[in-house]
This record gives structure tokens, sequence and C-alpha cells, in this order.
């Protein structure tokens, strides 16, 4: 009998910008440039090339009315339209979540690796920020009824996995304590080719970020207000009307920018700020790769990712290691305060920051996900012909 075309679904959420989840699952894409890619939504045009020529499937959620503006309104919907995807013809399927895509229903023969990007926030630990305080009433009435159902789901849907990954170990302490399941540690990569500096620093801060009121940017604003320090915040989203009633003069705005764009950019501040709490957070590690010190909430991913001054606490610190960044413990204008003020006093050498950013390299992210992925296939088939092991161009 004539074994089947072995056949590799990738699932992706939503596919609505770059970002750093996206930056992972272009990296699968040119791994399984064949691969089928579903997801809930894809605004057309909006990835990379290499993502944008995979041969993409949508959910029914992309026909509904209005969805092209406000798909997010059908989050209780999101359950139901990843596990209409039909998978009963992959024997791999590797899923990158932070809301619904690991909770696809597989093959009962297949393979399924799921890189968790965070299990859904808007239900678990930022749940306040989401459902738990809209100024709608009937949002307010419905968010715990939503809430619960989709913790339920996520907690159950979370046996149709076979291995996860945890993009920091952060993510990995939420995978044990929702999921009660491990996780094989790998980080996303940072573009370590593209951003590198390309000029001094000079006297701006620095914040990009989506604004979305679990970023903290409101914090920010109120503490640069105060400084009178000039500040750029780089992004969009539904607070941007709010944050830039809330900012003075010396606060500027400016939409989205391209890779290189926002490279000059980063290269051109005094430091980035970062006052909200990530899961692993990228921009800080784009803005080490320009050789600019971060100032953080010591909090989530940046623990990672950032070597502090002297003093602060960091559970990857080595010792020897040059500091890129000052943390700040406490979430307030005032603690932000003291940490900006506090940069003048420390001298960062940009050398020691960018090889900090070059620890998390995209070669490195490739080769880890890749021994990663071969070990598992081979697990799970054994040494098949047609299995699609994955080569990397140095080997």
């Amino acid at each position: 009998m004539r074994r089947k075309e072995f056949k590799v679904a990738l699932v992706h959420d939503w596919l609505t910008g770059m970002r750093g989840g996206e930056k992972c699952l272009e990296v699968l894409c040119a791994f399984f440039p064949r691969a089928t890619l579903f997801t809930i939504f894809h605004h057309l045009g909006a990835m990379s090339p290499i993502i944008e020529n995979m041969e993409i499937r949508t959910s029914w959620i992309a026909d509904l009315p209005f969805a092209q503006k406000h798909f997010r309104n059908y989050l209780p919907l999101f359950p139901a339209a990843v596990e209409s995807f039909n998978l009963s013809d992959y024997q791999l399927i590797i899923s990158t979540s932070h809301c619904v895509a690991k909770g696809v229903i597989p093959a009962p023969d297949a393979l399924h690796l799921s890189y968790i990007h965070t299990p859904m926030r808007y239900i678990w630990e930022m749940y306040p920020h989401y459902l738990g305080s809209s100024n709608n009433p009937l949002k307010r009435l419905a968010g715990p009824i939503i809430a619960s159902m989709l913790r339920t789901w996520d907690v159950a849907s979370c046996n149709r996995v076979d291995y996860f990954i945890a993009n920091s170990h952060n993510v990995r302490r939420r995978i044990q304590r929702h999921y009660r399941r491990d996780a094989e540690v790998i980080h996303p990569p940072v573009d370590t080719d593209l951003f590198q500096p390309t000029s001094s620093p000079g006297d701006y801060f620095l914040i990009v970020t989506a604004l979305v009121p679990y970023k903290q940017v409101g914090l920010a604003i109120e503490a640069f207000n105060r400084l009178g320090e000039p500040l750029l915040i780089v992004g969009d989203g539904p607070e941007k009307g709010k944050l830039m009633r809330l900012a003075r003069p010396n606060i500027e705005f400016t939409s989205w920018k391209s890779p290189e764009e926002l490279r000059d950019i980063y290269s051109g501040s005094k430091a980035l700020i970062f006052p909200g709490e990530e899961d692993f957070g990228i921009v800080p590690l784009e803005a080490q790769a320009c050789g600019r010190p971060v100032i953080a909430y010591g909090r989530g991913g940046v623990l990672e990712t950032v070597i502090p001054v002297e003093g602060q606490t960091q559970p990857e610190k080595d010792e020897g290691d040059q500091p890129t960044g000052i943390f700040f413990y406490e979430p307030t204008p005032e603690a932000l305060i003291a940490a900006v003020k506090k940069l003048d006093s420390i001298e960062f050498d940009p050398d020691a920051i960018r090889r900090q950013a070059l620890s998390f390299s995209k070669p490195i992210y490739k080769g880890k996900m890749a021994d990663f992925i071969n070990a598992r296939l081979e697990e799970k088939f054994g040494r098949r012909d047609d299995l699609p092991r994955i080569i990397l161009d140095d080997e």
C-alpha cells in the first residue's frame, strides 16, 4: 500500500502585521514553504513576502460582518473557528499561539508542536485590562462569563498538543501554572543583521509599542510630562487618541515605521523606555542591537533579555556581564522618573549592549527550532525517508 504524502500545517492566530510572533512564524514558513498556513483572519498584504507566498486558509470569521476592522470583537467565537480547520490530512502541525491557535484538532496519528507566546492573556494575567475593565456595561456584564468559558476551553484544549515550546522562561512558568504541562524554552529571534547602530545617540527617549492599555504608555507619558525630556512614541492602537490628549508638547507621536526607519530611530535615541510587563518583548532586543540601553519595568520577559546595572537583580545575570539597562520595580511615574534620572550617572558600552542582543539572533533561533522539530519528528515517526527534515544552510 502506497504511503500518503507527508503534509505539514502551520497555524497562527491571525495575520494582520509583522510583530514578534510573526517573525517566529516567518522562520517556520521558510522551513516548510509547501505547508498550508491556517489562520482566523488575514489582512492581505500585511505580512512579509515569505508569509504572503504561503497557501493561506482563513476561518469563517473572515467572512463575518465588520471582520475587516473589528475581527477581535468575535473573540468568543475564536475557539469554534480554529476547531473548524480540517487537519485530517496533516501529519505535522506546528501552531504559534498567543490566543487560540494551539486549540486546533489534529488527526489522531499527527504530531502537534505548539510555540506559545503566552497562554491567552485576555483571560489570564491581563484579564483586568481587557474583559474586566470596559466602559461598555454589556461588556462588563458579559466579560466574566466569556472569560470563564474561554478559560475552560483553553485548559481542555491544551491536551491536543504533544509538545509545548515557550518563548521565554516567563511564559514557561505560565504554561506550567495554567496547563500543568512543561515546555521547552526557545527565545524568539531578533534581526541583528538589520538592527545595528547607524548613528550617534541623540537627546530623545523612545517608546516603540502598540498603544493598548497593558503596555502602560500612560504611565510613561505622566512621567515625561513631569520630566520635560523629549519622548518619541512610535506605534498605533485604540489608545492613541486618549494618550495624545494626555501628552505635553515634549512628547511626539508617530505611526509605525518600516524596519529600516525604525533602526535609525533606535540608533538616534538616548534610551528605550519599556514601561509595561511583556511575555518576552522583541523591542528591547532591537534597541540593544542598535547599541541603545533600555529603561524597563523589571518584570516579565526583560529579566531574560536586559542586563541591569549593578545592585539590580536579574535571574539570568552572570558575574562580569556588562549592564545594558536600568530596571524600575514599581509601576509608577515616580519610579520611572528616578530610573530616567539615573541614566546620566551610568556609562553604558554600546558594543556590550549589542553583544547582549546577538545572543538572541535569528541563526540561534533557527538552529534551536530546527533541532527541536527534527528530534520530535524522529521520535514520532522514526527514520522515514519522506520526513521533512530541516537542513540549515550552514549544515
